[in-house]
């Protein structure tokens, strides 16, 4: 009778557990082993949150002006005008340095008979003398960069080597600083002084 109420009070026990007596394991010897395991964890970092006020000031580029456009090129200084009708500079040569401009005008005093190659194409004012119509053998006022020479924005003087030129929309003038000689030449019309 003992074993009869040890084994309903067994059955009741793990009734009450949530199991019933059919479905607990048996009970057996079995030698254990270790089992590694890995756990991982995963750690959340809080990112602070930035108000307005917070926010650091952003950097504007500057705009660019005169100073920070680069005109020069091996001791000249070249511009195109803003309508694209000229190449000017003003150049050191071995001899001498002189402003001048090179593009088409009108009108065009007649060819000396000392020009023997390109006339009419280009103007320039020297160290000495007034302005005059040049003749030449080809460009003298390119720079010979990989890029188009920068645009003299119309109104901001380029003064360099003596020689100061200014351009509106539509035309250029180079004076020497020293003699105040110098010209102004625009696609439709050019005046030396």
């Amino acid at each position: 009778m003992g074993l009869l109420c040890l084994s309903v009070g067994s059955a009741i026990l793990l009734t009450g557990c949530g199991g019933d007596a059919q479905s607990a394991p048996t009970p057996t010897a079995q030698p254990t082993a270790a089992v590694a395991t890995t756990t991982q964890v995963t750690t959340t970092v809080p990112v602070p949150v930035t108000t307005t006020s917070e926010v650091p000031p952003t950097t504007v580029p500057p705009t660019t002006t005169l100073t920070d456009v680069h005109f020069e090129r091996n001791e000249s200084y070249y511009f195109t005008t803003p309508d694209g009708n000229f190449q000017c500079g003003i150049i050191r040569l071995p001899t001498r340095i002189e402003a001048g401009c090179e593009g088409t005008t009108t009108p065009v005093p007649p060819r000396p008979e000392s020009c023997m190659v390109n006339w009419g194409n280009g103007i320039r004012v020297q160290d000495e003398g007034e302005g005059a119509f040049m003749c030449s053998g080809g460009p003298v006022y390119m720079s010979g960069g990989p890029e188009a020479d920068p645009v003299l924005p119309p109104g901001t003087p380029l003064s360099k080597l003596g020689f100061t030129c200014t351009t509106t929309a539509t035309d250029v003038s180079c004076v020497n600083e020293q003699t105040t000689h110098g010209f102004t030449v625009a696609a439709d019309s050019n005046e030396v002084f």
